[in-house]
């Protein structure tokens, strides 16, 4: 976890939060690759989840909501964690962090005996307040989910789509948990990002939606993001581990550098969360079911993953180092369309001019269609190597032949292998190569070997 988040902060990637003031636990930014790798996740799942699908439909809510959503579901009075605190050292931490009961256990960062307070509950949620008096009337929530919304919104959206069972809503927005114990870098955030849906459907079809939720986003991390399967294991929740609203839970979990962890969960809710807003706001949410010819309360299916643990286990699950003849190369393995930078253009000789301009100028032709930059701070070599380092899958070196020529030398990511394009193709060539429209046809040469 170390390498990744040295990784992170040296390319760009990932910066601790107001960092020159010391940084705040559970808090990140995301640099200038950072965002764009954490964009292209959040398309890749919108798309599959959403644009690819006619049974499910967007949702974009305001983060702060009506307590009273928050009293309905259940969160002011059970969304809370057990924690101690350390009378020494002042730390909390989350009892179920702790390798033993607090009583018999010395305090994991100070490490005194007897210091850890009885457990006692502890609300996950931030409170604000809203407008100008800061009273108890005015006390209102920072979200802890975004699920709550596409349930309150559900009339709305069943009615101005015409929605008929089963479809869902979905929805990618921020979330904040007041956690007590943050860490593992962006695992476990207090300001996170989540990529929601609800799929509601008819209670008789549950069994059979709840497994094919498991299984299709499942697929999603190893046939889009490209995890390696190996990494991957599905674990269904004990029953006394389920929460309250849920009859059945199975885990996506990733083998993280810390141990096998929750990457996603797909979780049958039943109709617990319709009927709680129904009795909390006196409305009826239902929905109308021709084949019974009444209204139905319908039952969900939620398949819940966050942005940030995603991004941490693309970046995890793609970082390798290799031994080379006469150097180490790390290289991050990632899939083109997840990259942040699809291609770069480097001329082979920055004391060129006319190298330069020609190298330039095939960057800017390139943008329109991915996302392309010009370097020449450094060696071939070198630029190479940095490239690899953020996962870059294509390099494209212009060179005195160039001027010749009109064409280019085009370099991929895994295999160090090249192709020659002529530079009024090369635009298409690499969009159709990101795209997935072509495929790979590069061969080893002497002129990479020199290169390299």
């Amino acid at each position: 976890m170390d390498v990744i988040v040295s990784l992170a902060k040296r390319r760009g990637f990932v910066f601790p939060s107001s960092e020159i003031y010391g940084g705040m636990a559970g808090f990140w930014d995301y640099g200038p690759l950072g965002v764009e790798l954490k964009n292209n996740v959040k398309q890749a799942w919108w798309r599959h989840m959403v644009t690819l699908r006619d049974d499910v439909v967007g949702l974009d809510a305001a983060i702060i909501m009506h307590p009273r959503v928050w009293e309905a579901s259940g969160h002011v009075a059970g969304f809370s964690d057990p924690m101690v605190d350390c009378r020494n050292c002042k730390l909390r931490f989350r009892v179920e962090d702790l390798k033993g009961p607090p009583a018999e256990i010395a305090c994991p960062n100070c490490g005194q005996r007897g210091t850890l307070t009885e457990p006692r509950q502890f609300n996950l949620m931030f409170s604000t307040h809203v407008g100008p008096v800061a009273e108890d009337a005015s006390v209102a929530y920072l979200r802890p989910e975004t699920a709550q919304a596409m349930f309150v919104q559900f009339e709305n959206v069943a009615t101005t789509m015409r929605r008929k069972l089963p479809f869902g809503i979905a929805q990618i927005g921020r979330s904040f948990r007041n956690e007590i114990t943050p860490g593992n870098f962006i695992f476990r955030d207090r300001e996170l990002e989540q990529m929601e849906m609800e799929y509601f459907v008819h209670p008789r079809e549950e069994d059979h939606w709840f497994r094919y939720w498991v299984d299709e986003r499942h697929r999603w991390w190893t046939d889009t993001l490209g995890i390696d399967a190996d990494n991957l294991r599905l674990r269904p929740h004990d029953p006394d581990e389920l929460s309250h609203y849920s009859r059945q839970t199975t885990d996506i979990e990733y083998r993280f550098p810390i141990g096998w962890s929750e990457l996603e969960g797909i979780a049958d809710r039943t109709d617990f969360d319709l009927k709680a807003h129904a009795a909390g706001s006196g409305k009826r949410l239902a929905i109308f079911d021709e084949a019974s010819g009444e209204h139905i309360v319908p039952y969900v299916i939620e398949p819940a993953a966050g942005v940030d643990r995603a991004v941490l286990t693309v970046l995890i699950d793609g970082y390798e180092e290799q031994q080379l003849e006469r150097e180490k190369r790390v290289v991050l393995h990632i899939k083109p369309a997840l990259a942040p930078i699809k291609v770069a253009v480097l001329p082979l000789l920055r004391n060129r001019p006319e190298l330069v301009e020609r190298a330039q100028r095939l960057a800017a032709d390139l943008r329109p269609l991915v996302a392309a930059v010009y370097d020449d701070t450094a060696s071939i070599g070198k630029l190479y190597r940095r490239q690899d380092e953020i996962g870059t899958p294509f390099c494209i070196t212009v060179d005195v032949e160039s001027l010749e020529d009109g064409a280019a030398t085009i370099r991929e990511r895994d295999t160090m292998t090249q192709e020659r394009v002529g530079l009024e193709h090369m635009p298409q060539r690499v969009a159709d190569l990101v795209a997935g429209r072509a495929a790979w046809e590069g061969v080893a040469r002497e002129v990479a070997a020199a290169a390299e």
